[in-house]
């Protein structure tokens, strides 16, 4: 049998792979789109979907209450630089004014005087300032005086240092205490009223600060104890030989040296003489003596030229040209230089003492020195009569 020549190939890479390779390429052909198509929008690609989480009520919550905190937490930082920034800066005052603080008051009250007399423009500042500082309850009563332009912190400072307005009055070494209390109750700033009048001698005169709302007592109170202090100090230091027994004494014969001289550098030598006519038993015959026995705080309250005939003879117990001892109390009350002259008295045989014209004393150990001081003394006062009466006729 013949087998013919034109076979068909079997073979498994004849006319199948070219079918499989046509269908490859029909599929990965991208169909051209139309022009119409072309200029279509593309559909944009869905949203993701949202997580459960973030739909959360409480996540919800959460989230609001967080912004807020934020949104304060930037207000309150803003509102706290612009308050420190208006509480730094110059205040509106134009010219120095003085406020007064009562006692007891409180910050809302010490805010609205300060807004009255123009120191400050915001009591909400001030007071809130204030409370950040932790102040509220440090601020002193007292009479301020602000400067022109102090600023807020500046006002809140000065009323918490006390940094008040301060005042004094002077009380001369000598006065009585009758005068003293006198000058207090004359005084328009302190407060309270003084009636009883305290013991002679029991007081230091000096000049004394104090701030407005003070009394009068606290004046009194803070001379006593200054007399207190400094008499037991000269006490400790005095001269052992002294013929004085007791502090009180020394408070008494300073007294004296106090209305005999007021030049500083003739007390020690005013209190020698004393000293020695105490050791010798020798009355003292100081014409001060006299007028207080007789008048008391009185005695001072006019010039007087001396002591007449009938005021040295009339008995009194302070009379020294009568009694051969201290008087019974001070004449006044003395300052500490006269204290320390009679506890440190000058060491000299002087014996008397005379005025010599000049505002001081000439000195004499024996009486007939001393006579012709007196006689020199009474010259000086004929004259400075003569020139006086002069004077008055001349107007």
């Amino acid at each position: 049998m013949t087998q013919s020549s034109g076979s068909e190939d079997n073979s498994p890479s004849g006319n199948t792979s070219e079918t499989e390779a046509s269908n490859v390429i029909g599929k990965s052909r991208i169909n051209p789109k139309s022009p119409s198509q072309a200029i279509q929008p593309e559909q944009a690609p869905p949203p993701p979907k949202r997580s459960r989480h973030a739909r959360n009520p409480i996540v919800l919550v959460i989230n609001f209450f967080l912004t807020i905190t934020v949104l304060a937490a930037l207000a309150a930082g803003g509102a706290l630089y612009w308050g420190k920034a208006r509480f730094e800066e110059p205040g509106p005052l134009k010219q120095e004014a003085t406020v007064v603080i009562p006692n007891g008051s409180s910050l809302a009250t010490i805010s609205d005087r300060l807004i009255d007399a123009g120191v400050i423009d915001n009591t909400f500042v001030f007071e809130g300032a204030v409370r950040v500082y932790k102040n509220q309850n440090k601020m002193k009563a007292g009479e301020y005086a602000f400067a022109a332009g102090s600023s807020m912190r500046e006002v809140m400072n000065d009323l918490v240092s006390g940094r008040a307005v301060f005042h004094s009055v002077t009380f001369p070494e000598g006065w009585t205490s009758a005068q003293i209390v006198d000058r207090l109750n004359k005084n328009e700033v302190l407060l309270g009223e003084i009636s009883a009048i305290p013991v002679e001698g029991s007081l230091m005169p000096e000049t004394y600060s104090f701030t407005r709302g003070t009394t009068r007592q606290k004046i009194l109170d803070e001379m006593g104890a200054a007399m207190s202090k400094n008499l037991e100090r000269v006490w400790r230091g005095r001269t052992q030989d002294l013929p004085i027994n007791s502090p009180e004494e020394l408070v008494i014969l300073a007294s004296i040296v106090e209305k005999e001289t007021s030049k500083a550098d003739e007390r020690n030598r005013v209190a020698g003489v004393f000293v020695n006519r105490l050791n010798k038993g020798m009355k003292l015959q100081s014409d001060p003596t006299i007028l207080y026995g007789l008048y008391g705080s009185d005695a001072w309250l006019k010039d007087r030229s001396g002591i007449t005939r009938s005021e040295l003879n009339q008995k009194n117990p302070y009379n020294t040209y009568q009694i051969k001892a201290l008087p019974p109390g001070p004449i006044g009350n003395p300052g500490v230089a006269a204290l320390e002259a009679v506890a440190n008295p000058s060491r000299t045989k002087d014996l008397y003492f005379v005025a010599d014209g000049t505002g001081g004393h000439a000195f004499a150990e024996t009486y007939k020195q001393h006579q012709n001081n007196v006689a020199k003394w009474r010259k000086i006062e004929r004259e400075i009569r003569a020139k006086q009466a002069e004077k008055a006729k001349s107007n």
